[in-house]
């Protein structure tokens, strides 16, 4: 019994040792894990705290960075607000000057008008005193008293007309220099209307008419895409061993005609070879344009054009107007305007670069609405250009009155260069119609016999009744004729009016 008790009593001590000893190890195992997490927990804080550090100071950077972009775009708002005001206080002054030149042109309207008037009253109170004068004469018949007062009255209108003619000479003496370079720039200035006479076709010859076929395709592949590639019309009828391409935009023309002779020659047309040489003949095509251009400036004599205008400039010379190349007309114009500036004392150098640019909008007036002035103006603003050269393009075809001299001369040099004669050449009908229109017209005034139109209708010569017409009037007749042809008709260059009054007296001796 005493075992049995020593033996539970051992086993008793045991089971609390290894009690004991299993909650020692349990809480040995609870600190350790509590401090791994402490360090766990510490190292992810460390983490955070890192990572919310960079993303503080990437935030600094984007905040650094939309600031100085709101900047750039406020420094860029407010230049180009500065542009604005700056042209709007040009226009204004523009406007200011205008306004002034209408008050001034009012006031010496009003100012003749009021002479005009003085004058009237005087030439009716001379009326009314040669009829009470010849009332009392009673010997004069009333054909002779008509023939005394028309005497007298043309003997006066005479006087004051000389009295004018003597004024305008002195005011014209006092103000030399000025005035006599206004008046030989304007007498330069000539209408020239705007004409348009472009060939929008250009043919393609043939080998055979066997072509036509393979140029069409297989249900019409190739021409179509012949036509996408180019953007022209392929027109193929009835005509022998010729095919037509059409279009308004003559690089397009020029493009399809060489990609269409290369697939001739070749001999191979499919779509893919057609791209090929639409490809091949662009590339030809700007590289003579970019030549064309490099040429036309180096010959002016310019320098400093933007690569872009040089181009634009070299797509002229496949533009005609009346036949006329306008890369060529362009050239002459510049050395026109060059030496009209050295004759009047401008400066050559801008003359040359608003004449031999004056035409520019001609090359995308294609792509762009509005008129070729209009285009080319807005085109040398965007480039920088001053305002002298902007108005010589602007104004040469009178849309616009000329601000500035500029604007004078090159409308003079560009109908010197359009009115020289072979410059510019017309389709025959419309040549005969403006010669019929030219002769109706002269033929509609009073007292007109006959009218020849000649010089390839720059010139007009009218012959008129004597009887009728005397030499004042025949002289009022030129200028009324010569304002009715600018009104009525569209011509280039100039047209001369020559009014002919002749009295033949004719006798036989027998």
């Amino acid at each position: 019994m005493p075992d049995i008790l020593v033996v539970g009593l051992v086993a008793l001590v045991a089971g609390l040792v290894g009690f004991g000893a299993a909650l020692f190890l349990r809480r040995s195992f609870a600190l350790s894990s509590e401090q791994a997490a402490r360090a766990n927990a510490e190292r992810l804080l460390a983490e955070a705290r890192a990572k919310q550090k960079e993303i503080i100071l990437e935030a600094k950077d984007e905040a650094l960075r939309v600031a100085k972009t709101a900047e750039s775009e406020n420094r860029e708002r407010r230049a180009e607000l500065q542009r604005y005001e700056t042209r709007l206080d040009k226009k204004d002054e523009q406007l200011d000057s205008k306004l002034e030149q209408v008050e001034a042109r009012d006031q010496r309207l009003t100012d003749k008008e009021k002479e005009l008037d003085a004058e009237r009253a005087e030439i009716a109170r001379l009326q009314e005193e040669q009829k009470a004068e010849l009332a009392r004469v009673a010997g004069l018949t009333q054909d002779e008293a008509k023939r005394v007062l028309l005497e007298e009255i043309e003997q006066e209108v005479r006087d004051v007309a000389n009295r004018r003619v003597r004024e305008i000479e002195l005011e014209t003496r006092e103000r030399a220099d000025d005035r006599a370079r206004d008046i030989i720039t304007m007498a330069l200035q000539r209408y020239a209307a705007e004409h348009t006479a472009e060939h929008t076709v250009t043919s393609v010859g043939l080998p055979s008419d066997d072509m036509k076929g393979r140029i069409i395709g297989r249900e019409g592949r190739n021409i179509r895409t012949l036509e996408q590639l180019t953007g022209v019309d392929v027109i193929i009828d009835d005509t022998p061993e010729t095919v037509v391409l059409s279009g308004f935009d003559p690089i397009r023309r020029e493009v399809a005609k060489r990609a269409l002779e290369r697939l001739l020659v070749d001999g191979r047309i499919h779509p893919a070879r057609i791209e090929e040489s639409v490809a091949k003949a662009r590339s030809e095509i700007d590289q003579a344009v970019r030549e064309a251009g490099e040429a036309a400036v180096y010959e002016v004599g310019l320098g400093g054009l933007h690569p872009d205008l040089v181009k634009l400039l070299g797509r002229l010379a496949f533009r005609t107007s009346y036949g006329q190349n306008v890369l060529r007309h362009s050239i002459e114009v510049a050395h026109v305007a060059g030496m009209l500036a050295a004759e009047t004392g401008y400066d050559p150098q801008t003359m040359k670069r608003a004449g031999l640019l004056h035409d520019i909008g001609k090359a995308i007036d294609h792509e762009v609405e509005g008129a070729h002035t209009v285009i080319g103006g807005e085109l040398l603003k965007r480039y920088g250009f001053p305002q002298t050269v902007i108005d010589g393009v602007v104004g040469h075809h009178g849309d616009v009155e000329p601000v500035t001299m500029v604007g004078t001369l090159i409308s003079a040099a560009d109908a010197i260069s359009a009115a020289r004669p072979g410059a510019r050449s017309e389709i025959v009908s419309n040549y005969i119609q403006r010669l019929q229109e030219l002769e109706a017209l002269a033929n509609g005034f009073a007292g007109v016999e006959k009218t020849y139109a000649i010089q390839a209708g720059r010139e007009v010569r009218v012959i008129v009744k004597p009887e009728e017409v005397d030499d004042l009037t025949a002289t009022r007749l030129a200028r009324d004729i010569s304002q009715k042809i600018q009104e009525s008709l569209q011509y280039p260059g100039q047209i001369k009016v020559t009014v002919i009054r002749e009295t033949r007296a004719v006798d036989y001796a027998k």
